[in-house]
């Protein structure tokens, strides 16, 4: 099964290749999104990455707080979206 993961903190030049990549070293990514602005596109500095539910546990233990691009990034099961 599917799990998705939060990733806050990113660098705002981290593309969605260079998250999934980074992801890839400790477990199978199956997606990878980084949030955008509407209006401009720029990042957010956060996304989402899915991985397997049987990896999720040692993948966040592995990245939570992990350099990436000179900032420590947080790892965390992502939450559903509340309905507004």
């Amino acid at each position: 099964m599917t799990r998705t993961l939060y990733v806050g903190n990113i660098p705002w030049s981290t593309t969605e290749k260079q998250l999934e990549e980074f992801f890839a070293q400790f477990g199978e990514v199956l997606g990878c999104r980084i949030i955008t602005e509407r209006s401009t596109g720029r990042s957010r500095g956060y996304g989402f990455v899915e991985v397997n539910e049987e990896e999720m546990a040692e993948i966040m233990e592995k990245t939570n707080g992990a350099d990436l691009g000179g900032r420590k990034i947080v790892v965390s099961e992502a939450k559903p979206r509340e309905e507004s």
